[in-house]
């Protein structure tokens, strides 16, 4: 019942269920098989929530569900895996035909300490599941960006998150990682964020503040995404549009968000997240003019 119904054949055997009993509940169609190691004891196919249980309990008694697969259970979401991924000691013998997109990873340093001790379905913390999302991303920008999310979600904190990459050691995007969990804690809230502190480092631009927020001409509080003081004294919005900005009520939320600071007399720009990541001579040009700032004066900032 714990395990919505599906476990290892040296489970039943444990309960005092012999092998041949086993195997007459089989051929009788009563319970179904999923490899060698892994039944159902039901005849239909696997449900969703089998599926997990299924997955770590075929990869062995030391096996927890990790990363994206993990993070999910956990309520991270716009992240989810096209498998089902499982985290197993360096060694483990995994068995095949088990029938599902499984994808299992080998650590040298995984131990119990890594699994969630209140959760029946073995799955590793919320932390070990976000770092190992990213080390595993091959795209520098997906890494950050799975960080970006859990911390944006509410599922832990940035400094969490540094010192489970620290136990990591030298694991792939470990610099990037840091400087992007840096970024978050100083207040990014989405990976378009992140990208943008990237942008004005190579730009020479000086740092915004992230997330500041305003009182529009209703007197509502509006939190924008980086602010600038131009050399005038005046105050520089900027918004940076993700993917999120696709969905038409979102989009038209955020217009009039910003129409009706503009109303209030506060200057914002606004840039789509791509030209930010190709570097858009246009961008660069467009904010340099309303800092006040000469190439030399974006050279000294640098």
């Amino acid at each position: 019942e714990v395990q919505s119904g599906v476990v290892r054949r040296s489970q039943l055997v444990g309960c005092d269920m012999t092998p041949r009993a086993v195997e007459m509940m089989l051929a009788a169609g009563r319970w179904r098989a999923h490899g060698a190691v892994v039944i159902a004891m039901h005849n239909g196919p696997l449900t969703r929530e089998q599926e997990p249980w299924a997955a770590v309990l075929n990869a062995g008694p030391d096996a927890a569900l990790a990363a994206r697969t993990a993070a999910a259970l956990y309520g991270l979401s716009g992240w989810e895996a096209d498998c089902i991924e499982v985290l197993v000691p360096r060694g483990s013998a995994v068995p095949g035909g088990l029938g599902l997109p499984v994808k299992v990873h080998e650590s040298r340093r995984f131990g119990a300490s890594d699994i969630h001790a209140g959760r029946a379905l073995p799955q590793v913390r919320i932390e070990r599941a976000l770092i190992d999302a990213a080390v595993w991303s091959a795209r520098p920008r997906t890494a950050c960006g799975v960080l970006a999310a859990g911390v944006q979600q509410r599922l832990t904190t940035p400094d969490k998150l540094v010192l489970e990459l620290e136990k990591a050691g030298a694991v792939r995007h470990r610099r990037l990682l840091l400087a992007a969990l840096a970024d978050i804690g100083g207040g990014a809230q989405a990976v378009s964020e992140l990208d943008f502190l990237r942008f004005c480092r190579r730009h020479g631009f000086p740092r915004p503040t992230l997330q500041a927020a305003r009182v529009d001409s209703h007197g509502r509080r509006r939190y924008l995404d980086a602010t600038f003081r131009a050399t005038s004294g005046e105050l520089v919005h900027v918004e940076i549009d993700g993917a999120l900005h696709l969905v038409v009520r979102t989009y038209w939320d955020d217009m009039a968000r910003l129409n009706e600071l503009v109303i209030g007399r506060d200057r914002v720009l606004r840039f789509p997240s791509y030209v930010i990541y190709a570097d858009d001579p246009a961008a660069v040009r467009q904010l340099r003019i309303a800092l006040g700032l000469s190439d030399a004066d974006a050279a000294g900032a640098c």
